[in-house]
């Protein structure tokens, strides 16, 4: 008998971290969370806002305001801004 095949995945890490307490969300949507928790738009040229937060690095939130952003991209957001899921 053959011995079934284990899946090999190319990034393992990736998958165990998998953030699954984020939802897909409207930019727009995530752009309102940030502003109600303390974000300010600084500049900004078409869809590219350089947002600003005293005592944070300065983030570039470079999306259309109808582009849904997924799981991960909120999850690298979220590191950026403290953006919690809750604050959605």
């Amino acid at each position: 008998m053959e011995k079934p095949r284990q899946a090999s995945y190319r990034f393992p890490s990736l998958l165990l971290e998998f953030p699954r307490k984020w939802p897909s969300v409207k930019a727009s949507r995530a752009l309102a969370a940030l502003m109600r928790i303390g974000w300010r738009i600084k500049r900004q040229r078409g869809s590219h806002r350089v947002l600003t937060r005293p005592r944070w690095p300065d983030v570039v939130f470079a999306y259309h305001d109808r582009v849904t952003l997924g799981p991960v991209a909120m999850k690298v957001l979220a590191e950026k801004t403290g953006l919690k899921p809750e604050d959605l």
